[in-house]
């Protein structure tokens, strides 16, 4: 097949900026190549990348993007920019895979492929506009239902498939490898309030004042406004916050490089991740990615991370809803790191699960559904936009 995979305007391909869905499916797109098809990504140029690239055999074309902004209707503005320079360059293909919520409103002509429209956010009822794709996909059972939920008529074209580890999961021994892990809690992700990392530091506090000092807590992620985070006010809050226990606290900002990352989850025993976004989170790609490399998890009760954590057993899920969530995450806190040896064992169960989540595992998952959509190579196609 030929497959065009269009990214958003706001995050560079290859990640050098992070970004969960742009990591997934630069993956994703060197994996449909190993299996023989032909693989275009549509990024947005960015300094030091040609506007043209073929790596690992993905055939990479750069157009103008956007930067973030906290204005939505700039965002907007420019993310409809983005799109018109995208489609000036669109190929002719057999599907047309959409990461961006404006792309699939300019696209009505089949030339360009079954349109393959990726959800990787909670919807915001834009799916109603997206009814003449062949299909609606996202990564959680949750997202699914509330895009029913949001568009009834929408129900046959939805459907779940996870997102993949970024790399091939793991084998290492996690029993054989668990003592020479820190006690050590990680956070990785954007440094935004809706991600609950002023809660983990009250909770990571409270931990320390209650006698628990053997731990420290470590938190990668951007936190500037033009890479997504919260800002620098954020930070500062943040800063504040942890003052009192800054000598078991290291705020480290972002790290974008794979193997870097992988090392912090390597070396921890405990992943935490305590999203407050009732409608942000589509799936957890962290959480599942510390899994991989043996780092237990403990997140929010967020129905999305339900699809892969079972509490008590594949990892830990906390009530974030409660009157005072930072002691509740206190109190779960306390009970784990004071239970090595169940700890270990979550963390092996986590790390077996994760293993389903193989790239090319779940690569064949998506050419087994864009086989079913594709159209029939030579058949008859429409000349309209």
């Amino acid at each position: 097949m030929r497959i065009t995979i269009v990214q958003g305007g706001a995050l560079p391909v290859p990640p050098v900026r992070g970004g969960a869905i742009e990591k997934v499916w630069f993956g994703l797109g060197k994996e449909f190549v190993k299996r023989g098809h032909e693989v275009t990504h549509i990024s947005r140029a960015f300094s030091g990348f040609p506007s043209e690239q073929w790596l690992e055999g993905v055939h990479h074309v750069r157009v103008e993007g956007l930067e973030f902004s906290s204005n939505r209707y700039v965002v907007v503005w420019r993310d409809l920019g983005y799109v018109r320079r995208v489609v000036r360059v669109l190929p002719e293909a057999d599907i047309l895979v959409s990461n961006t919520p404006l792309l699939p409103l300019l696209i009505r002509n089949p030339r360009f492929g079954a349109l393959y429209v990726h959800m990787g956010r909670y919807p915001k009822g834009q799916t109603r506009f997206y009814r003449h794709a062949a299909r609606i996909q996202t990564v959680s059972r949750s997202v699914a239902e509330a895009i029913v939920r949001q568009d009834p008529k929408s129900a046959g074209m939805v459907r779940v498939i996870p997102y993949p580890l970024p790399s091939p999961a793991c084998t290492l021994n996690v029993p054989a490898t668990w003592q020479q892990r820190s006690n050590e809690i990680l956070y990785v992700g954007r440094v935004h309030p809706e991600k609950g990392i002023h809660i983990l530091i009250d909770a990571f506090r409270l931990l320390v004042q209650a006698g628990v000092d053997d731990w420290r807590l470590v938190i990668v992620g951007p936190w500037a406004a033009a890479d997504g985070g919260g800002g620098e006010a954020y930070y500062e809050s943040l800063r504040a916050g942890s003052a009192a226990i800054a000598e078991r606290v290291n705020l480290a900002g972002p790290i974008f490089d794979q193997s870097l990352l992988t090392a912090h989850y390597r070396r921890a025993k405990l992943f935490v991740y305590p999203s407050l976004a009732e409608q942000g989170e589509s799936f957890g790609l962290a959480p599942l990615e510390a899994m991989a490399q043996g780092c237990a998890p403990l997140v929010s009760a967020l129905a999305c991370f339900q699809d892969f954590i079972e509490n008590g057993r594949s990892g830990f899920i906390f009530d974030h809803r409660s009157e005072s969530p930072a002691e509740e995450l206190y109190r779960s806190l306390k009970k784990i790191v004071r239970a090595d040896e169940e700890l270990m064992s979550v963390a092996v169960r986590s790390h077996e699960v994760a293993r389903a989540y193989d790239p090319s595992n779940v690569a064949g998952m998506y050419l087994e559904d864009f086989a079913a959509i594709a159209p029939a190579r030579g058949a008859p196609q429409s000349q309209l936009l």
